[in-house]
């Protein structure tokens, strides 16, 4: 039956149905592993098939029509992953949901995308049909973290053959909610078309081969775990070692059966943290990958003597997946994103728009055919965030060096305007970073009566000597030689933790809410 289907999405060539692409690169044997679970359980591309083959078809027995939506908050497991795959089959777009988003989130969320199904977590029925209820969402089905649930047994009576919905390259095929930390969550629009450009491109960069295996321990409601890591995978025919989350341990355990790791930053530190993380660990990986956050040259340094590999960083967005990377062949640079991927326009420029020199910070904008088609139900807002020859605002500042490696600098929205004179934060990070005793640090702006913002940093501390001896006094003392006054921290708070989200990244918004002068 995989056979089958393969040769009907060879034959149809008119289809640009993203699962058709995945499809057609399936093993030819239908035995080959594609998900190899932590408890030994080995699901085969056949079994992927027939799955979502059958949950395709309980979409259309639903009354769901292509186009509509298929909203998902459950937790990873191998059932998580086939859906999605089968809302694609079914011609329908698919909108996952992070498992931690409460009540006014999902809320906003359903009410927002109209979807036609909401596939829940089996605790979280009650709630889910409450909301469903006043969204006007007309079912809701359940699917537990042990991939049992009343989706799967709904859709086991089905047939194991489904013949994917014929879809244009445009039409949509899922919507992710930015994280929304400044106003309205925004759902980017991205077609079929969008997705299989990247994985395209991404499987062919990155060298993907045969016989490679992914250690896959990103979540799946996220572009990273789900579409880079996923699609490459898939795209490859290879075999996923597919964990529930990020554990270091178990990743020693399991990285001398793979080729193939991706990560964002936190995951690389708490690997370095492990005494048994070795060169022998690692000696059968072809590929670290880093990205979703900024990976600190202090850990691309250490990770490089520990282990003889050079991470890969790259960067990227919900609203087109991936943009840039570091060379495949060729230097990895620490503290750059690399160079445009095949396909990829990138500019860097002024305030005017006009593109800046080389060392020049500016605003960075894309174009490519991965680039999201805009923002669901914003059309305003779609229009304000293109330029009219169609380069899409990421809201990220950076700059080229003179080799033309790109390196993040940040969000425009934090940037820090001090005196009417710009300071771009990961300057003053980078300095606070080399101190000895420093882990990690934030700079943000906070409200100042005389400079409008003034500089401050929050950083956690090194458990060490020299962490311990840190004072405000002292860091600041330390930056007065090293930078410009107007960038000189105006206060230095020391605390635990950073805030971040799901992905790594550093919720600055959050600081700002809880930092003072």
């Amino acid at each position: 039956m995989l056979a089958s289907t393969v040769m009907a999405c060879a034959i149809d060539q008119m289809n640009e149905n993203l699962y058709a692409l995945l499809a057609s690169r399936f093993p030819g044997s239908g035995q080959a592993p594609c998900m190899i679970l932590p408890d030994g359980r080995v699901w085969t591309y056949a079994d992927v098939d027939r799955a979502s083959s059958r949950i395709a078809h309980l979409l259309v027995a639903l009354g769901l029509l292509p186009g509509d939506r298929v909203a998902a908050q459950v937790g990873k497991t191998p059932e998580a992953l086939v859906l999605y795959l089968a809302t694609l089959r079914a011609g329908m777009v698919f909108l996952p949901l992070n498992p931690a988003y409460q009540r006014h989130e999902i809320e906003y969320f359903l009410k927002d995308a109209e979807p036609g199904l909401f596939v829940c977590c089996p605790q979280n029925r009650t709630l889910a049909d409450a909301l469903a209820r006043q969204a006007g969402v007309r079912h809701v089905l359940e699917l537990g973290g042990d991939g049992r649930g009343s989706l799967i047994d709904a859709a086991t009576p089905f047939t194991d053959e489904f013949a994917s919905v014929p879809r244009s390259g445009n039409d949509l095929a899922a919507i992710l909610y930015t994280s929304g930390t400044t106003g309205r969550s925004k759902g980017a629009m991205l077609s079929h078309r969008n997705l299989a450009a990247n994985a395209r491109v991404l499987h062919a960069y990155w060298q993907f081969q045969p016989g490679d295996v992914l250690l896959h321990m990103l979540p799946i409601f996220h572009v990273h775990g789900l579409f880079i890591a996923c699609h490459c995978a898939l795209l490859n025919g290879s075999a996923m070692l597919f964990e529930p989350k990020i554990d270091a341990q178990r990743a020693l355990l399991l990285l001398p059966q793979a080729t193939v790791f991706m990560g964002v930053p936190t995951y690389y530190v708490r690997l370095l943290n492990e005494p048994g993380f070795t060169r022998e660990t690692c000696r059968n990986m072809r590929l670290f990958i880093s990205g979703s956050a900024p990976l600190l040259k202090e850990t691309f340094d250490e990770f490089k003597q520990r282990t003889g590999h050079t991470i890969l960083e790259r960067y990227g967005m919900t609203e087109g997946g991936m943009f840039t990377s570091n060379p495949y062949d060729g230097e990895r640079r620490g503290g750059t994103v690399g160079f445009p991927l095949p396909g990829m326009q990138v500019r860097i420029v002024d305030d005017a728009g006009e593109t800046v020199p080389a060392e020049t910070v500016g605003h960075i904008l894309v174009k490519g055919e991965n680039v999201f088609r805009g923002y669901w139900r914003m059309p305003e807002k779609t229009q304000e965030e293109f330029t009219v020859d169609g380069y899409f605002k990421t809201g990220d500042m950076g700059k080229r060096d003179a080799d033309g490696y790109i390196s993040v600098i940040g969000r425009s929205k934090d940037l820090v305007i001090s005196g009417g004179l710009n300071v771009y934060p990961k300057e003053v990070e980078e300095l606070i970073d080399a101190l000895p005793g420093v882990a990690e640090s934030a700079v943000i702006g906070l409200p100042h009566p005389d400079f409008g913002e003034a500089v401050a940093a929050v950083l956690v501390r090194r458990q060490d000597a020299a962490g311990a001896a840190l004072t405000e006094a002292g860091i600041i003392a330390a930056l007065k030689n090293e930078l410009a006054n107007f960038k000189i921290p105006k206060r230095v708070f020391i605390v635990a933790d950073l805030p971040r989200n799901t992905m790594g990244k550093v919720q600055k918004n959050l600081l700002r809410e809880f930092c003072s002068l």
